[in-house]
């Protein structure tokens, strides 16, 4: 009998396989598609040809609508380039691209490497001819369809929980979610394990946090700055919500949070009020979003004042308009201050200090203290300014977008943006008005006003210092010295 010996083909073959959301981490879906992968080309597989897998590509939990950078994608891509297989096994066409533009660039390497493209459900995809081609492109465009079907159900049960004051989901936001008690199994991102993890209710504050939130608001509006509410939170040892420290960046952005004042928000746009607690009001919340975002407002990055009086305290020298500064001064090297001009004599910043402290202190322990605060406005109508702030910025967004295609000259443009700054910076002083708290609230009245000022942040009891009184140190002249003569050179001009 004679035997026939029959050339056997070997076509090498890669496998692709993706997954948009593996909500358990075990790879389940993709590893069904590599199964029916696998199938697919043991079926196309004859005595002449054989189709072998050469290697597996998968993207797991990675969209390709997404936009994203697909790494095993991408790497597949080298390697048809390459010239390292010339069929493609996917479960789906969809599996491969939603995206038009991915298609295209598939297409054409397709065509230029000679690759062809077998699916388990679609069967052949000829790149080469144009019915392939048409093919290809067809179930992409109903891909892509279902993708932003899916997306606009998406975002509109999004909307809907954002109208409904609910809570639309991701990261714990810094200041609420208290445990209910009820656990549920989440995957590790990082191990892939399976955890359990308390579920929370986003409507109830976090006391800690939601004290903080309150203590920076309040800060601000008394004056302080970010760098010190950013400090308060670091010796306190709060992280935030994802358990990092809180730099003055976030610290900032966490005070601009309508989310503070229970109002909802959806695509950065205020759309009501929420079912969650509130940790501030909205008149504390508006002053503060007007404060912060005063372009007026210093945002120097440079070092921050360690003394009460630096740069506070006047030059008492004759015709010097300058401020006195904290350095280091003569054979002792104690902190001293002295002009930034560098003229005069210096004086011991920490007995100044001690001496301006001790006369703040004594003045608000009078029974008469109270007279010192002064009420807030109750004349301001908070919403309508705020209105009116987002119709000025929405103006200068509209006059910048009319000079950038030509519609105005810079003359035009300067006019308009000027006049518009100027209501802006208006609308603005007015909101942090109406926020504004007095500095000395937290002092006039508290039991031991000593100890109130020694809890107070340096930036609060600065701007206690700048409400209160002008300081002005004049020169002692010579020959003079003693406590007496350290004291009457310190003039003091009560404002209150």
């Amino acid at each position: 009998m004679e035997t026939l010996n029959i050339a056997i083909r070997v076509v090498r073959c890669y496998i692709y396989a993706r997954i948009s959301q593996d909500r358990t981490g075990a790879h389940l879906g993709t590893e069904r598609q590599i199964e029916d992968c696998h199938a697919l080309a043991k079926r196309l597989s004859t005595p002449e040809v054989v189709y072998e897998v050469v290697k597996v590509f998968e993207d797991n939990d990675l969209s390709a609508y997404s936009g994203k950078p697909r790494k095993d994608y991408l790497e597949m891509l080298q390697g048809l380039e390459d010239g390292d297989a010339t069929v493609v096994l996917a479960w789906h066409t969809d599996r491969l691209h939603r995206s038009p533009t991915e298609l295209e660039e598939y297409i054409a390497l397709s065509e230029r490497r000679s690759v062809l493209t077998h699916t388990v459900q679609a069967g052949l995809i000829d790149l080469s001819t144009p019915h392939g081609r048409m093919t290809a492109r067809i179930l992409g465009a109903v891909a892509r369809q279902e993708s932003e079907h899916k997306g606009a159900r998406v975002a509109r049960k999004r909307q809907q929980k954002a109208k409904a004051g609910e809570w639309g989901g991701g990261i714990r936001p810094f200041g609420w979610g208290v445990p209910t008690g009820e656990m549920r199994k989440k995957i590790d991102k990082k191990t892939g394990e399976e955890v359990w993890v308390p579920v929370l209710n986003m409507d109830k504050a976090v006391p800690e946090e939601a004290a903080a939130i309150k203590y920076g608001t309040e800060l601000i509006l008394s004056g302080g700055s970010i760098q010190g509410f950013a400090r308060w939170l670091r010796d306190k040892g709060l992280l935030s919500a994802q358990g990092n420290p809180i730099r003055a960046t976030d610290a900032r952005l966490l005070l601009l949070r309508p989310r503070n004042a229970g109002i909802a928000v959806y695509r950065g746009q205020e759309i009501g009020h929420g079912s969650w607690e509130p940790l501030v009001t909205e008149v504390q919340f508006r002053g503060v979003v007007a404060v912060l975002g005063n372009p007026a407002r210093s945002s120097a990055r440079g070092s921050k004042p360690k003394w009460l009086g630096s740069l506070i305290y006047q030059c008492g020298i004759a015709d010097c308009p300058e401020k006195v500064k904290c350095g280091r001064a003569g054979n002792s090297q104690k902190p001293s201050y002295r002009c930034v001009t560098g003229h005069g004599g210096s004086r011991q910043a920490e007995k100044v200090d001690s001496y301006i402290s001790d006369l703040i202190v004594e003045r608000l322990s009078r029974p008469d203290a109270v007279d010192l605060l002064v009420p807030g406005p109750d004349d301001v109508d908070v919403a309508a300014l705020q209105v009116q702030s987002d119709q000025i910025n929405q103006r200068l967004k509209e006059l910048a977008a009319l000079f950038g295609s030509g519609g105005i000259s810079m003359a035009q443009f300067t006019e308009g943006s000027d006049a518009a700054r100027a209501q802006l910076e208006a609308v603005t002083k007015n909101l942090a008005r109406a926020a504004k708290r007095d500095p000395l609230v937290s002092l006039v009245g508290a039991p031991d006003v000593a100890k109130a000022w020694e809890d107070l942040e340096l930036d609060r009891r600065r701007s206690v210092l700048k409400t209160l009184m002008d300081v002005t140190i004049l020169p002692m002249g010579r020959g003079r010295s003693g406590n007496t003569a350290f004291y009457e050179s310190i003039r003091i001009e009560w404002k209150r």
